[in-house]
């Protein structure tokens, strides 16, 4: 999209977060079929009308949405794609502040994965100086079967999507408590959503542990999730508290994406 112009970073940001929202409204006032018009998506979002009249006059002419002769606004066929990516802009951009202040809170290695085939990838990090952890995650791959937010970001898949995921996986050379299986896979994902959050207990490798919680876009899709990760000895007894933070932070993520807890 080319809705944003020159100017600074917060520029920037601020106008791809105006335009997120406008999508968001538009995609949620029209889900009963009829289309939305510049006063109901300023009225959604409590905002003047000229400014999100200009916000959609500018997603038209991107094909993002389409306006007919009562100048009432829908999703094009295009808007699905501009969603995924302004999703991930989204992610990045407000992620970081999110995952400071969860490192703060829990005094440990935090990271914003996102699933790509049968691996997760981080894309956001936040790692104190007191951390033990050593060097970047971001753009790194790891087997979603074992990796801290597998679990998380399958969250609101069933087991047939979970299967197409792992259907060429070779469950092998994890950590000491990995699942062996994808139906060891999946009685572990029940179980985490039963709990609210995914405890990864040496799947990955000997020594780490980690919670995650899923977080929710605007169209109720889970889309990454959030994990808390440090050494087993010290993050195992505070599970509770580090389990109660992470879910907030991811809530609050969700929030800034339009998303809500979905379900599980």
């Amino acid at each position: 999209m080319s809705t944003v112009g020159a100017g600074t970073d917060d520029d920037a940001t601020s106008t791809v977060s105006r335009a997120f929202d406008v999508v968001s409204a538009v995609a949620s006032l029209t889900r009963t079929g009829r289309g939305a018009s510049a006063t109901d998506v300023a009225r959604a979002l409590g905002r003047e009308r000229s400014h999100v009249s200009r916000t959609l006059t500018a997603l038209a002419a991107q094909d993002v949405v389409t306006r007919d002769d009562e100048r009432r606004y829908r999703p094009s066929w295009a808007w699905y794609t501009a969603a995924e990516d302004l999703v991930d802009r989204r992610l990045r951009l407000e992620g970081l502040a999110v995952l400071d202040d969860l490192a703060a809170a829990t005094g440990e290695a935090v990271f914003l994965g996102v699933l790509r085939g049968d691996t997760t990838v981080t894309i956001v990090e936040s790692i104190p100086s007191a951390s033990n952890m050593v060097g970047t995650w971001i753009g790194r791959g790891y087997p979603a079967f074992c990796s801290d937010a597998g679990q998380a970001v399958l969250w609101d898949a069933d087991d047939e999507e979970v299967r197409a995921v792992f259907a060429a996986t070779d469950f092998a050379g994890a950590g000491p408590r990995a699942p062996a299986s994808v139906d060891d896979f999946l009685g572990r994902l029940r179980e985490a959503r039963e709990r609210g959050y995914t405890i990864v207990d040496e799947e990955a490798e000997a020594g780490l542990y980690s919670v995650a919680a899923p977080v929710w876009d605007f169209r109720g899709e889970v889309v990454a999730a959030i994990q808390v990760v440090g050494e087993r000895t010290t993050l195992q007894p505070r599970t509770s508290q580090a389990a109660t933070v992470c879910r907030r932070a991811a809530a609050a993520l969700s929030e800034r994406l339009g998303g809500g807890q979905g379900r599980g």
